[in-house]
């Protein structure tokens, strides 16, 4: 069964003292939904094309559905409520290979 990621890149962040309370919601939400994080904040990188080099956060799941279904949680739901207004992310939720 292929894996299940959810991949975030955050464009910019002006001050990221505000996505405490989304971290503090988040994160046991992921935990709880089997979720794995893999990257978080990306303290080495290397940009090319759009050149984007602030915060991204990769976390694995074990499946693409277990994946979906985390998102879709009631504990996920809540945390993305704390997002600042505002907030700009790129959010996907992507399969894996085999």
């Amino acid at each position: 069964m292929a894996k299940g990621y959810w991949v975030s890149v955050y464009p910019a962040i002006s001050d990221p003292e505000e996505l405490t309370a989304y971290n503090e919601l988040a994160r046991p939400a992921v935990q709880a939904a089997g979720g794995r994080v893999l990257s978080r904040g990306g303290r080495r990188v290397v940009a090319h094309e759009a050149g984007i080099t602030q915060r991204v956060v990769l976390v694995e799941f074990d499946s693409f559905e277990q994946a979906v279904a985390a998102y879709e949680s009631e504990a996920y739901q809540k945390a993305l409520v704390a997002l600042p207004d505002g907030f700009e992310r790129d959010f996907r939720i992507v399969e894996g290979i085999g």
